[in-house]
């Protein structure tokens, strides 16, 4: 039986469709992050990117969100050090720090709805910034769970 591609590849020699399918639609790389400047430690809120549909958690304008939202991720272009902008449950963080991935990454599980079922999607407790104030934000820090 041969590996699959992620335990055969690094992420740089991923091609593009197999990039886009290490991605297992949580939404948690849309909220919205906080970074303290005196201690560098990093934040999730609960707040989602406008872009982002929370129930499908897939960006509504994927094409272009580079061009609508310039702070946006652009993972392919990151470098493995920058992935400290991703959840810790991130399959492309996880890779880069030899981690692989968990049971319930679609990949593995074989079951588009495991991610919501293991807690990981942002389905069902996300807002989006359309609805919070920029000053508030603070007010909506969340701690994720890295789930393996």
């Amino acid at each position: 039986m041969s590996k699959a591609f992620w335990q055969q590849k690094s992420l740089q020699q991923m091609t593009q469709r197999e990039w886009e399918l290490l991605c297992d639609g949580c939404g948690r790389c849309c909220l919205l992050k906080l970074l303290d400047e005196d201690t560098d430690e990093l934040f999730f809120t609960r707040v989602s990117c406008y872009l982002l549909d929370i129930e499908s958690c897939r960006c509504q304008d994927y094409e272009h969100r580079k061009l609508r939202v310039p702070q946006c991720l652009q993972l392919r272009q990151m470098t493995e050090a920058e992935f400290q902008w991703l959840p810790a449950s991130c399959a492309y963080r996880r890779l880069a720090e030899g981690r692989g991935l968990p049971r319930w990454h679609p990949l593995v599980s074989g079951d588009s709805n495991s991610v919501q079922a293991q807690g990981i999607s942002i389905r069902g407790y996300a807002l989006s910034e359309d609805h919070i104030h920029a000053d508030e934000l603070a007010q909506h820090i969340i701690e994720l769970s890295d789930i393996d």
